[in-house]
């Protein structure tokens, strides 16, 4: 007599759901993130040469992840490779400054389009609340930190997910151009009423305004981190108002 062939039990195939999370970081990711944050707040300044020996000895690691961090960075832009040299803080050429700016601007410009198609002055409020911040702040940390997230308010008030995604690459590069930036200025006051101008319009929904001042606000920056290079083009220039 030929037994029934007996049918093995199949689990069911796990699904995200199943998938418990990671929480530990990895000693890279931690030597990577704290070398990030000095690049970007000036401690690692453009053109500083990282030696190995004596991260290594700072971080109190081996030197399989401070290799494997400092080689994110370098992926990431923000470190340069020498053949014979080593690993260097890149710096910010006048050209990749206005490169940069000139991508926050396409970006930030397509933000206050949307902004001013939903509800401008609910995001006026949030935009005043940083500006408000930038006015109160007692450092050049605290302003630049007011700065970045008045530019982030603006961009997430768009409610577009690949407008966020790419104003965040250019978040540390922009650091970077905002520690120099300070130096430029007599006082922050002009900082500050330059952001203040920018709310007004977009809470008024004053369209051509809110663009042509959010525009001479970059190519403000270009000019004074970069003198020589600027963001406009004659042929193409917004009317001041």
């Amino acid at each position: 007599m030929v037994r029934p062939r007996e049918r093995t039990a199949t689990l069911p195939a796990p699904t995200l759901t199943d998938l418990e999370p990671v929480n530990r970081e990895s000693t890279a990711a931690i030597i990577a993130r704290q070398l990030r944050e000095a690049i970007m707040n000036g401690s690692l300044p453009p053109g500083t040469q990282l030696g190995e020996t004596e991260l290594a000895g700072q971080f109190e690691v081996s030197r399989g992840p401070l290799r494997e961090a400092m080689q994110r960075l370098v992926s990431e832009g923000l470190l340069r490779s020498e053949r014979h040299r080593g690993l260097f803080v890149i710096d910010l050429e006048p050209e990749d400054v206005r490169d940069i700016y000139a991508a926050r601007l396409a970006i930030e410009r397509e933000a206050v389009l949307r902004v001013l198609r939903g509800d401008p002055e609910r995001v006026a409020d949030l935009l005043a609340e940083a500006v408000r911040d930038m006015a109160a702040a007692t450092d050049g940390a605290q302003v630049g930190e007011a700065d970045i997230r008045f530019h982030e308010t603006l961009v997430a008030a768009s409610e577009s997910k690949r407008l966020q995604r790419m104003a965040r690459t250019l978040l540390i590069e922009t650091r970077m151009c905002l520690s120099a930036l300070r130096r430029t200025y007599s006082s922050d006051e002009e900082r500050v009423t330059e952001h203040k101008r920018i709310t007004e319009a977009i809470r008024i929904g004053d369209e051509d305004a809110a663009l042509t001042l959010l525009e001479a606000h970059m190519d403000d920056a270009v000019r004074r981190l970069a003198p020589g290079s600027t963001l406009r083009s004659p042929a193409v220039s917004r009317p001041q108002t």
